[in-house]
């Protein structure tokens, strides 16, 4: 009798998940947003995927390359730079695999693997500081503007001046990344593009996913920006960010470009608590340290960021749990660890200029659309 139960209640759960993966939803409302982000130029094309409780349940591609008639269509397997997205997808995971190996702890300090960085009163700046965007690093510093090659640069950040006091103020820095993708590389004895490539990509089948798309692949890549301020030619296939450019095209806060499908790989791993195929790739608990949110002064977490009570990017219906990440030139990923549920939405926001801000209202009320939707779909 005992087995029969069990056996009753196993089936019915089985039914209950064949049901889910078979139904029906209609998206309407979200290609609504977005076919109405491609009408007011916000952006040529996009790709949006929704992952929630182990399926994808939406992937599709809208518009063009360019505002050209005659430009190719974007397709899901269109990569995009995904610019800022780099310091979540590579250098971020990258930090979790080096914590859970032992190669460092969050709390040692920079100058542990880099000693030049401690010039300028930075001696105490920890890696912990450099995720969390508080090490009192300038936000960015425009290198391309005064011809400095790769080494040049990275002198330049190492004994850059402090504009804050380690610790007393959130600034998202760009230059920080750089520094803890050095840290990486210094640890692992490898460029962070091969450790990313080995690591992280191959074992997840990200197989479209890369720091310096090979020629071959570079026609598939969505145009970026039409560079008429110091490249002068249209960027395509080839990082945007000039900073990363200068580093040959690998950094840890950008150079990385992918398809939606390829980041819903490590999306999944990451709503899975750090499992794929059954195993552990990282551990619960890190994913879990990484994602919550530090303190109130400020939404970061540990290389992620997380909702904030009002214009988030987000919306308005996602958990107060949320985490995720924008990058420059039109890309995001949301997820929301109650509902079990993550959106990938890449644009080229940025073509044929970054002067477009068009995006900022597409972005919540695309993630609107998609609770309003499922929540539709479930009521059927």
């Amino acid at each position: 009798m005992k087995f029969k139960t069990i056996f009753i209640l196993s089936l019915n759960l089985l039914i209950l998940n064949l049901c889910a993966q078979n139904k029906s939803y209609d998206f309407k409302d979200v290609e609504s947003v977005v076919n109405n982000g491609i009408k007011d130029k916000a952006y040529p094309g996009a790709v949006v995927l929704i992952w929630q409780n182990g399926n994808i349940l939406y992937e599709n591609s809208f518009g063009k390359f360019t505002y050209d008639e005659n430009s190719s269509d974007v397709n899901i397997n269109t990569m995009f730079d995904l610019a800022s997205l780099t310091k979540v997808i590579a250098t971020t995971t990258a930090t979790m695999l080096c914590l859970n190996r032992g190669l460092f702890n969050l709390d040692d300090k920079v100058v542990k693997y880099i000693p030049e960085f401690g010039k300028n009163n930075k001696e105490n700046i920890t890696i912990k500081n450099l995720l969390l965007h508080n090490s009192g690093l300038p936000a960015f510093i425009r290198f391309y503007e005064r011809g400095l090659n790769n080494n040049e640069v990275l002198n330049e950040i190492y004994s850059t001046k402090l504009e804050n006091i380690p610790g007393e103020k959130t600034i998202y820095s760009d230059l920080g990344f750089i520094t803890l993708g050095k840290i990486i590389e210094k640890v692992t004895g490898k460029t962070l593009d091969k450790f990313c490539a080995d690591k992280i990509f191959k074992p997840l089948a990200m197989n479209s996913t890369y720091y310096n798309v090979p020629d071959s692949l570079k026609k598939l890549c969505a145009p970026t920006e039409i560079d008429n301020y110091w490249r002068m030619k249209t960027i395509q296939g080839e990082v945007h960010d000039e900073n990363s450019y200068i580093l040959n095209g690998v950094a840890g806060h950008a150079g990385l470009f992918s398809t939606a499908e390829d980041i819903s790989k490590l999306m999944a791993m990451l709503m899975n608590k750090g499992k794929i195929n059954g195993k552990e790739f990282l551990k619960s608990s890190t994913i879990e340290m990484f994602i919550k949110r530090y303190g109130s002064e400020s939404t970061r977490a540990l290389g992620w960021d997380t909702k904030s009570e009002k214009g988030s990017t987000a919306g308005n219906f996602f958990s107060s749990n949320s985490f995720g990440h924008l990058g420059f030139t039109g890309t995001s990923v949301w997820a929301d660890p109650v509902r079990n549920l993550f959106v990938v939405f890449l644009t080229n926001r940025v073509y044929p200029t970054r002067e477009n801000s068009g995006l900022t209202k597409v972005r919540p009320a695309l993630h609107d659309a998609v609770i309003k939707d499922i929540n539709q779909s479930d009521e059927r």
